[in-house]
């Protein structure tokens, strides 16, 4: 049976669930529930700390979880990503007064408070940097005031809440972080845990992509398939006309209405999108 841990509340809580949920894995009703058994797919989900989540995979208690990757790296466990999931997004920035540092050399020798000592430690000793990083938990921005750190290293999202202490950002960000699949480093991928990553995937691939379906004069096919060419190619069928030729293809969500005009420009007709469930690739 695939053990699988999961975050039991946060922001990556309820992303998670959905996740699970879109892939065909049986999750919780109840917050209270604390392990849930799927014996449809063979899988328990344990519903963990997100913070304890890398510590649990990385020991081999579970055989895999869905966490930050800012959490992953955060505790020096031996586990490992294995898949992006494209959600709880966020960015690690060093701050500070304003207009006092501009680079992190600039860090050299001062005291840096972070909820993520592991992450920012790492950090330093690649760039070279030696400073105190002094731990807290829960929100830091109000360290520098309080005195007891000359910088912070936090989530930075629109900086609102930096600039209303008279911070501001500087240097390169430390991470990008997002959610992500992870499994144990020294763990070959076996059938349960290839078939979840596969699922999630699908997943992804899905919210990424639309099924995008038109009617394309024949003598216009290969510029269509230039703008539309799919992931491995387009497919194409007869139409009772047969002047006009019928296109499918998965193209990006993102640039669905740009594609559409380009196609409606050049001759195309009968233009449809059509939302994707799940896939496998």
């Amino acid at each position: 049976m695939l053990r699988i841990a999961v975050p039991n509340k946060g922001s990556l809580a309820e992303p998670a669930a959905d996740m699970l949920r879109e892939a065909g894995y049986r999750v919780r009703r109840d917050v209270k529930e604390l392990i849930v058994a799927d014996p449809d797919n063979d899988v328990e989900l344990f519903y963990l700390r997100p913070r304890d989540i890398a510590i649990y995979v990385g020991s081999g208690r579970v055989d895999a979880g869905i966490t930050g990757r800012d959490l992953l790296l955060d505790s020096g466990s031996a586990a490992v990503e294995v898949l992006p999931l494209g959600f709880g997004r966020s960015t690690f920035r060093y701050a500070a007064p304003v207009g006092t540092m501009s680079t992190i050399a600039d860090a050299q020798g001062r005291r840096i408070a972070t909820s993520y000592p592991g992450l920012v430690q790492a950090h330093l000793a690649r760039e070279g940097v030696e400073a105190t990083v002094v731990r807290l938990d829960g929100a830091v921005e109000t360290a520098i005031t309080l005195g007891v750190a000359d910088v912070i290293a936090d989530v930075v999202e629109t900086g609102a809440t930096l600039r209303s202490q008279g911070l501001a950002v500087f240097g390169d960000p430390i991470l990008v972080s997002e959610g992500v699949l992870i499994r144990r480093a020294d763990v070959a991928e076996d059938n349960g845990l290839g078939v979840l990553r596969r699922r999630l995937l699908g997943v992804v691939t899905a919210r990424d992509y639309v099924m995008l379906d038109y009617d394309c004069p024949a003598e216009l096919v290969e510029q269509a398939c230039r703008i539309t060419p799919g992931l491995e190619s387009p497919t194409l069928a007869p139409l009772q006309d047969s002047a006009w030729v019928a296109v499918r293809a998965m193209v990006p969500r993102a640039g669905t209405n740009r594609v559409m005009d380009e196609l409606y420009d050049m001759g195309a007709r009968g233009i449809l999108v059509t939302h994707i469930a799940a896939c496998r690739l």
